[in-house]
């Protein structure tokens, strides 16, 4: 039997890196696991995140999985490296999409966004990452810690929404932006409400194709784009209450609805 690919976040943020998984490879089998005693992790210390992150990915190795991609931008800047000291199988990490963010500007001129948790923007990988690629100092970031919390309530209200990305935009000269990268893998869920605030030339773009593709390079997967995907998916999370997966799989939902 084959042997089925983990997807792992803080909570239901990583659902949105499962969805483009499960539309490019319907015929696999995924568990996705939430550390659902612990989130957010954004707002928490570096350490503790750490634990946490540890403590979940060896309760994931107990389910025999061929795979895991750690679906959090938070966690990968944290603890990619170590796991895969530890680990003898493929762990897929996640980086905020500012490399082809920055080449999408290039010839334009425009200037990128960076939506992240404050976490991720505050830690060495993130900031490497972007004096790699950013040579013309085009890069900002914005910590949006609201956000995760009201996906983690399954709080998609878009009057609410709205208001609060306009708040948040409200010193930036827009007209001078090319690209919004979502640097968290909760804020895709909001997708749709942010193009509605944004002018229309702005991209919005994320990390979850790359990571994908990853994955699919690492495991030499076979992409097949039809087949449903509600039955391929075994929920399991680290408080272990049942109403947690429930909304795991009503926010996959949600998701599934929403790309249409």
């Amino acid at each position: 039997m084959t042997k089925k690919i983990a997807f792992f976040d803080s909570g239901i943020g990583g659902l949105t890196v499962l969805h483009k998984a499960l539309q490019q490879f319907p015929e696999e089998q995924f568990l996705y696991y939430a550390d659902t005693l612990h989130v957010p992790y954004g707002t928490k210390s570096a350490d503790e995140v750490r634990g946490h992150i540890f403590d979940c990915v060896e309760a994931i190795f107990q389910e025999d999985v061929q795979a895991i991609v750690i679906a959090c931008n938070t966690a990968t800047s944290l603890a990619v490296k170590d796991l895969r000291a530890k680990y003898d199988i493929p762990i897929i990490g996640m980086e905020p999409a500012v490399k082809p963010a920055v080449e999408m500007n290039r010839d334009s001129g425009k200037r990128v966004l960076v939506f992240a948790t404050a976490l991720t923007l505050s830690q060495t990988k993130y900031n490497e990452l972007v004096s790699r690629v950013d040579d013309h100092h085009s890069v900002d970031s914005i910590a949006l810690p609201e956000l995760v919390e009201w996906c983690e309530q399954l709080d998609f209200d878009p009057s609410k929404i709205a208001d609060y990305f306009r708040f948040k935009l409200a010193d930036l000269d827009l007209q001078g932006y090319g690209t919004v990268v979502l640097g968290c893998t909760h804020y895709p869920f909001y997708t749709s409400i942010l193009r509605t605030v944004l002018p229309d030339h702005i991209q919005i773009i994320d990390g979850s194709t790359g990571t994908v593709n990853h994955l699919k390079q690492r495991l030499e997967l076979v992409g097949q784009h039809e087949g449903r995907t509600g039955e391929k998916v075994t929920f399991l999370s680290s408080s272990g209450r049942p109403e947690e997966q429930e909304k795991m799989y009503r926010a996959l939902q949600y998701l599934e609805m929403n790309s249409k």
